[in-house]
């Protein structure tokens, strides 16, 4: 009981932190469940229905303060929904599980550590479609194999190329992350069909983050601060996985 409220807590953490710039947590939800040694099976699963909560909440604060774009969303939507239902209902070993989750979270640690307060809010470069739903397709399977909602790919990616300002691409995201979770966990549990026992507990927590940072977040900016601590508890766990 003493690690599940312990857990709890950064599960609570971790939903402020990202539902502040429209991510869900589900990265810092698989670092803190790789801290208290929680074994695959339990992570994907957890850290999927975490994000639903999470990303519902997110995508109706930023949606309500007019930070989202349907022209942007649709295109990495409707071809990531399918390979995120398919990666949903993959089940790696163990081993390979852990490799790559840990490369995920170092790579979400990156693009922490990079992101730039300053972008731009108002951009008018195009999207081209057909890339967009290529790359749609790619997140979709990545991030539903995983247990993400693939808003750690999309967000550096529209921001570099400049196809939406910071707030617009958190709402994009939000959304995206939503929709992909659903697909994904549909996916889970239809190959599966487990649930962890300690889901409302910890899904408490990451609502109650998640209502926090989202509100927050849609209407100023995130703390770099913030970021740059976020970053090192990732690369700490990301390390882990790949190490042990």
């Amino acid at each position: 009981m003493d690690e599940i409220i312990l857990l709890s807590i950064l599960i609570f953490a971790a939903g402020i932190l990202y539902s502040s710039v429209g991510h869900a947590g589900a990265s810092g939800y698989l670092a803190a469940m790789a801290i208290f040694g929680l074994s695959p099976s339990v992570m994907k699963p957890t850290a999927l229905t975490l994000n639903i909560l999470v990303a519902a909440i997110a995508a109706v604060q930023f949606h309500r303060a007019g930070h989202f774009s349907w022209g942007i969303f649709w295109p990495f939507a409707i071809s990531s929904i399918p390979f995120a239902f398919l990666g949903g209902a993959i089940s790696l070993p163990g081993q390979l599980y852990k490799q790559i989750v840990g490369l995920v979270l170092l790579f979400a640690a990156y693009h922490f550590i990079s992101k730039k307060q300053s972008a731009v809010e108002n951009t008018s470069k195009p999207m081209p479609v057909p890339a967009a739903i290529i790359t749609g397709a790619g997140i979709g399977l990545l991030s539903g194999t995983v247990g993400v909602g693939g808003g750690i790919f999309l967000t550096p990616l529209i921001l570099f190329m400049g196809w939406a300002g910071t707030r617009q691409t958190a709402g994009v995201s939000a959304m995206f992350i939503l929709v992909n979770s659903i697909a994904a966990i549909a996916g889970h549990l239809s190959s599966v069909r487990f649930l962890p026992d300690d889901i409302y507990m910890l899904g408490f927590a990451a609502v109650l983050g998640g209502t926090i940072g989202s509100y927050m977040g849609s209407r100023m900016f995130a703390n770099g601060t913030l970021y740059q601590l976020l970053s090192v508890v990732l690369v700490i766990a990301g390390m882990k996985f790949i190490i042990i």
